[in-house]
C-alpha cells in the first residue's frame, strides 16, 4: 500500500487531501505513480507536470525518478510563495 497526499491546490484537483492504492509491481517510480494517478483525471497530470511541483518521499524531498517501496508515503507539494 502507498500513502499519496496532496496539499494546497493540488488537493483540490486530486479530489482529495490523502489516497491509499496498492501497490503494483507496474509502478517502481515516483513518475510511474504520477502517470497512473493522471489516469482518467487529466487536470491532476497537468498539475502534476508543472515544472515548480516538488515531491516527498517519506518526507524527504526527492527527485521524480526515485524508486518506491510498499508502504512509502509520497507527498506532492505545490510552488510555495511568499512575500
Amino acid at each position: 500500500m502507498l500513502k499519496i497526499l496532496f496539499f494546497g491546490r493540488l488537493s483540490d484537483v486530486a479530489g482529495a487531501e490523502r489516497m491509499d492504492i496498492a501497490s503494483h509491481a507496474s509502478i517502481t517510480t515516483i513518475t510511474m505513480l504520477r502517470d497512473h494517478l493522471g489516469q482518467g483525471n487529466e487536470a491532476l497530470l497537468r498539475a502534476l507536470n508543472e515544472p515548480q511541483v516538488m515531491v516527498a518521499l517519506n518526507q524527504i524531498l526527492v527527485d521524480w525518478d526515485c524508486n518506491l517501496q510498499p508502504g512509502d508515503e509520497v507527498a506532492f507539494l505545490p510552488p510555495v510563495t511568499g512575500g
